[in-house]
């Protein structure tokens, strides 16, 4: 049920932790894929209605990551410190409160459909189809929200196989379940649209499901979720320590994604669908990174825990490593296949050029967001999530964001994106020496090095 991360090699733990995630991720990133690819056969006013919907589906999931981020963290810490039954606690009391804040964020973004997609630049011709889609997707994020959670405290344990094998089972269903729904397969009724968000709730609902009843009844990680207010609130406490500013550290990408959104939008409808392919495929290329930084998190808590600074600055030294040699090699790939790519979704050489334009410029600058990824997960895991925060919001804030307006002004679509990529590289080398050098004050002062 649980791996100890506090002893072995580190570069062949971290692979052995990140290859299950990578495969789920690969899976549960396929969710927006497969119903990308099934929705743009409806046409190009549904892949760009869907397009729009992407900044605010970002942003719930920032706030559903600042729950899996406390978690993990927390769990991770005390499962170092050897401590099954406040594991058990934090696990049970983090998977609720999750649920019950986005439970009313779903209610909020069902009562604001109309007054958000529009700020965002939806047309009217637009609008009734991301009503159709929103008004069913909204309630799929408490029920995700609940299952990514209870799937961290395991990745916090070490266990990353079961997120895995879950998150992948999901993605199989709302593959199967997409076509039913989308165009009226055996017997069904043709919702188009609104089909993808009913495969997508169907799928997070019966995984869920699962994963309540397996980790309850076979793993039995859970404690009594009836119990004194203030044991509770002391949990609800320590996640939040480290959720809030994970939820601050990844908002501002989906809130800056929304500014772009919205120029995105003078364009026209062609430009927001190209730009909503080049965001399906993004996180598509950049599993291993995603991966990685979610692996980095329980790592980096466990042996900090035991006191394992020299494996700390070891892991620092591997991730870098990784990031950006594979991140040199992702780049090339991806110049030389973004083109057919594109074409999956979309017969239209405007639309495809807007997605190619994307992937070439800001596809560079991969490698150094993988670093600025895992050491934000890094911070933590170690219980300083301050600087992840601050790192989050200089490169989104202080750099892309000027960077694109005045790359939007003076080149045009080409300079949005443009500033994506030299953000990334900026920040990257930033991030690196600021884990080093919080690693370094972690330490007792007995054994820093002297100055």
């Amino acid at each position: 049920m649980a791996t100890d991360l506090t002893s072995g090699s580190v570069s062949r733990l971290l692979r052995v932790q990140a290859t299950p995630m990578a495969l789920g991720l690969l899976a549960i990133i396929s969710f927006d894929v497969v119903d990308l690819f099934f929705v743009s056969r409806l046409g190009d006013a549904p892949l760009a209605a869907i397009s729009f919907t992407f900044p605010v589906i970002w942003f719930l999931g920032s706030i559903a990551i600042g729950y899996e981020a406390g978690a993990a963290s927390c769990v991770s810490r005390v499962v170092g410190d050897a401590n099954p039954a406040r594991a058990a606690r934090l696990t049970t009391d983090a998977a609720i409160l999750a649920g019950l804040v986005t439970l009313a964020l779903c209610c909020i973004g069902l009562a604001t459909i109309d007054p958000v997609f529009s700020a965002l630049g939806a047309t009217d011709e637009l609008m009734p189809l991301i009503t159709d889609y929103m008004s069913i997707w909204y309630w799929t994020e408490p029920a995700s929200a609940v299952m990514w959670t209870c799937l961290a405290s395991m990745r916090a344990r070490g266990n990353t196989a079961l997120e895995g094998k879950v998150i992948t089972a999901a993605a199989i269903l709302n593959a199967i379940l997409d076509p039913i729904f989308i165009f009226g397969w055996l017997g069904f009724p043709r919702l188009e649209i609104a089909g993808a968000a009913i495969a997508s709730l169907t799928a997070t609902l019966t995984m869920l499901a699962f994963t309540l009843i397996y980790l309850a009844t076979r793993l039995r990680v859970f404690a009594n979720p009836i119990a004194p207010f203030a044991q509770i609130a002391e949990s609800w406490r320590n996640l939040l320590a480290i959720g809030l500013p994970a939820m601050l550290t990844n908002a501002v990408i989906p809130i800056a994604n929304g500014i772009v959104m919205r120029l995105v939008a003078t364009y026209g409808v062609t430009a927001v669908a190209g730009f909503g392919i080049a965001m399906r495929i993004e996180p598509v290329a950049l599993i291993p990174f995603y991966a990685l930084s979610a692996v980095s998190s329980p790592f980096f808590g466990q042996n900090i825990a035991a006191g394992k600074y020299d494996r700390l600055v070891e892991a620092r030294r591997v991730i870098c490593r990784f990031c950006l040699r594979f991140g040199f090699l992702l780049a090339a790939a991806l110049c030389l296949v973004a083109q057919p790519l594109s074409a999956l979704f979309t017969h239209s050489m405007a639309i495809r050029k807007v997605a190619v334009d994307y992937i070439w410029l800001v596809s560079l600058s991969y490698g150094a967001y993988g670093v600025v990824m895992s050491v934000n997960a890094a911070f933590n895991g170690i219980g300083r999530p301050l600087p992840g925060v601050l790192i989050s919001s200089m490169r989104v804030l202080i750099i892309f964001l000027p960077l694109a307006f005045l790359g939007h002004w003076l080149f045009g679509l080409p300079g949005l994106f443009g500033a994506s990529a030299l953000s990334n590289l900026g920040v990257g080398a930033i991030a690196y020496r600021w884990l080093g050098s919080q690693i370094c004050a972690s330490k007792p002062a007995a054994t820093r090095p002297s100055a």
